[in-house]
């Protein structure tokens, strides 16, 4: 077993290169194996594979610095890095994280998540590198898809105008960029790597420039027709535009090519973009076949590929996309944007209904909410679908394209609230904060699958901006029979108790609150129930009355504190002159890691028992 011989960094370099694919096919079991019982990401970690160990082999680390893109491409670098162990319980709470994680290992040099971020980050420590003297490798790899980011973009024009030693490899998996042509690309592409075609082709500039009156001339000529013959055969011509030098296509899954060829960009001047092939999913045919299908998945038979727990009932965005669809059949103006996650929206199925109605503009939040400005200026009403933590990325379109202008913008927040197992990067918990600081802007949430769609049919019908937050997992069934009017700005009073406690529940919270209620009762206490639905604007009629009438005020929201509702209803009450006993169930100022939703919430002190026991807690200390 060549995996048994991998517990540390660096440990691969003690294998003989007839033993590399025995690791790699080794390194596929292990995930398979692992990611079917716990879930993860599956086919970016596949086709990484040979890439992964070709860095190992290449770079000298922890001396040298590798920088995932998102990161989750990085299960092989954990496993390299002496982190199987990690596995047994990956992305369960106490166990491995999904992602690059500086305080699991020194290898993982900066955290992961977020997409299109590595080249700025790369290029920092490069940066940082020329400062002190210092004389690592610093390499950051970043996908095709990645690569739809607008700050990549931003990233790579700094590089090619800062011209440091500094290597980027493209993990090309889908075959967006253009093939090359031909053996003669081959062979320029093989000439372009070698140290001393580099050092020749400056000894020729160098004595071609000495040339007296005419040596410029020729040297511009000269640059012409090299130009014009790279634009046929060289298919990166753009980055070398951008001031980089292109190695590329070459086979990502051969390892002894791929250590090669980082070996010799190590000795080039300059910045340089290695394009590697890869092939998502490689090696497990079901994942080969359904890219999208097996990008992230839940635990799954592996023989089949098929799901072990069937989903019995629907989620938040299941009743999300239905509603849109029908919506969609009487709103002839109406149209979906997404940014690169059709299928985790669920307007995939708006797209099949509507497909000239639908946009998915890539990995790029900024460009989705300023193209949904556009559309919405010129008599659309735009659906814009992301989730929670990539909205913060287009804070200030929000407030700048849409918010300013008043424009009729629907923001529909999904995976709001604590989204579990992909932890600190992808946790949902700041959207009330971020969203209700915005003037003109109206959020809401839901507490059950019927008032989700009663809030979109709302949203589509107002005329201003909006946004709709709601949480990952299965929908809420009960309280069906609560399904008062959405007016703008108005709670619903869900239960009247005896004058003790009112409790304020923010949409994915009157669920635990509904628990926090009936064991309160177990000890006495009625409690009244307000379904909050508007976080922005708040019902202040409504919080007022039921301050005057109750001891204790308390607020459950699935969010920070800092910003949240109960911070706005205590600057309310205070306002007022109303003073109570006050407690505010949220998030205190901390991330929250990786882990089951339940799990995590039980630990942060959200869930109905943690609850109950701290109202009854506070209301007994009141006597």
């Amino acid at each position: 077993m060549m995996l048994e011989k991998i517990n540390q960094v660096n440990d691969i370099k003690n294998l003989k290169p007839e033993e590399y694919s025995l690791l790699a096919n080794e390194i596929r079991c292990f995930l398979l194996e692992h990611i079917s019982k716990n879930g993860g990401h599956l086919g970016s970690n596949l086709g990484a594979v040979e890439l992964t160990m070709a860095l190992h082999l290449a770079l000298d680390l922890p001396k040298d610095k590798i920088v995932f893109d998102v990161g989750h491409q990085s299960y092989t670098h954990k496993i390299l890095t002496g982190r199987k162990e990690g596995f047994k319980n990956l992305r369960q709470f106490g166990g491995g994280s999904g992602f690059p994680r500086p305080n699991e290992d020194e290898t993982d040099v900066v955290i992961g998540g977020h997409s299109s971020t590595s080249i700025s980050s790369a290029l920092g420590l490069a940066m940082a590198r020329e400062i002190k003297g210092t004389d690592e490798t610093i390499v950051a790899v970043i996908g095709d898809g990645a690569l739809s980011g607008g700050m990549a973009y931003e990233a790579l024009n700094n590089v090619g105008r800062l011209k440091k030693n500094f290597i980027i490899i493209l993990n090309d998996n889908n075959m967006s960029i253009s093939e090359n042509v031909g053996n003669m690309s081959r062979y320029l592409n093989q000439l372009r790597v070698r140290h001393s075609y580099q050092e020749l082709k400056g000894n020729v500039k160098k004595a071609i420039m000495s040339i007296p009156k005419i040596g410029p001339d020729i040297t511009e000529k000269v640059k012409r027709y090299k130009n014009g013959i790279k634009q046929m055969v060289i298919p990166g011509m753009w980055f070398e535009e951008m001031g980089l030098t292109y190695i590329g296509p070459i086979d990502g899954h051969n390892i002894e090519l791929m250590k090669e060829t980082i070996l010799s960009a190590k000795e080039i001047d300059g910045p340089i973009l290695i394009h590697v092939i890869t092939k998502k999913g490689c090696g497990y045919l079901p994942a080969e076949r359904y890219p999208e299908r097996f990008h992230g998945v839940s635990p799954f038979e592996l023989e089949t590929g098929k799901a072990k727990k069937k989903k019995e009932k629907a989620d938040y965005t299941d009743v999300f996309a239905n509603r849109l669809v029908k919506l969609g059949k009487t709103h002839e103006n109406l149209v979906a944007v997404c940014a690169a996650m059709p299928s985790g929206t669920g307007l995939n199925r708006f797209q099949a209904e509507y497909p000239e109605r639908f946009f998915d503009v890539g990995i790029a939040e900024e460009h989705a909410v300023t193209f949904s400005a556009g559309l919405a200026t010129a008599g659309m009403k735009p659906v814009v679908a992301v989730y929670s933590t990539f909205l913060q990325r287009a804070y200030d379109q929000i407030i700048h394209d849409i918010c300013i202008q008043k424009l009729p913008v629907v923001l529909a927040v999904d995976r709001s609230g604590i989204v579990g197992a992909d932890g600190e990067t992808h946790q949902g918990i700041f959207d009330t904060s971020y969203l209700t600081s915005i003037p003109n802007m109206t959020v809401m949430a839901p507490k059950n699958r019927y008032e989700l769609s009663q809030m979109l049919d709302f949203a589509i019908d107002y005329d201003g901006p909006i946004a709709l937050k709601y949480p990952r997992g299965t929908a809420y069934t009960g309280l069906k029979e609560y399904q008062a009017p959405i007016v703008l700005g108005k709670s619903e009073e869900i239960a009247i108790g005896d004058g003790s406690v009112a409790i304020f529940a923010v949409g994915s919270m009157v669920e635990e609150a509904v628990k926090s209620v009936e064991l309160l009762k177990e000890e006495g206490m009625i409690a009244s129930l307000i379904n909050v639905r508007f976080v922005s604007p708040i019902d202040e009629e409504c919080i007022i009355k039921q301050a005057k009438a109750h001891r204790l005020i308390v607020t459950m929201e699935e969010t920070v504190e800092q910003g949240s509702f109960g911070q706005k209803m205590a600057t309310l009450l205070m306002k007022e002159g109303i003073q109570r006993e006050f407690l505010n169930f949220a998030i205190k100022d901390e991330f929250v890691p990786h882990g089951a939703s339940p799990i995590l919430k039980q630990q942060l002190g959200l869930d109905g028992a943690s609850m109950a026991k701290e109202i009854a807690k506070r209301k007994n200390a009141m006597r």
